[in-house]
């Protein structure tokens, strides 16, 4: 009986030595993060490229609506149904030419806007040695909020 209560408590002992072992080894060899949020909206909304990229936008859809009405004015005023679907079919192709180009030229603008805050942000974290930049809306608590500091760089 002796023995295996003895025999027990070296278990109990090899199991807490051990637990308490791989606890040290964890914390030593676990690096200590810096965290940092950034609020993309913001950025977004005070990017002066974001900015141009909606006026032009826009612009282009003052264009296309221009080419609209001005395709409206030309069909009701023929009157040979032949015309009337050549002129509907012209005018369909131009404006889709016009709206894949604009979709196109926005995406191209969009992914070069994006990748310019990315870098801003990239850097900026660096130079404040932070391991982990997150967006703001995803994170309930923590981490220090660089959006201030990083806004110039994207502006």
């Amino acid at each position: 009986m002796k023995k295996q209560i003895l025999g027990m408590f070296i278990a109990i002992f090899a199991f807490i030595a051990g637990f308490s072992i791989n606890n040290i080894a964890m914390s030593v060899t676990q690096p200590e993060y810096k965290i940092a949020i950034i609020d993309i909206a913001q950025l977004l909304a005070d990017s002066k490229e974001v900015k141009e990229l909606k006026l032009q936008q826009e612009q282009k859809m003052k264009n296309i609506e221009s080419t609209i009405q001005k395709a409206k004015i030309e069909i009701s005023k023929e009157t040979n149904p032949q015309k009337i679907a050549t002129l509907e079919e012209k005018y369909r192709n131009e404006i889709n030419k016009q709206k894949i180009a604009m979709d196109t030229e926005y995406n191209n603008k969009l992914i070069k806007i994006d990748q310019n805050i990315k870098n801003s942000v990239i850097t900026k974290a660096k130079e404040l040695n932070y391991n982990i930049v997150l967006p703001k809306n995803t994170v309930l608590f923590g981490g220090d909020d660089i959006t201030a500091q990083v806004a110039p760089a994207v502006k």
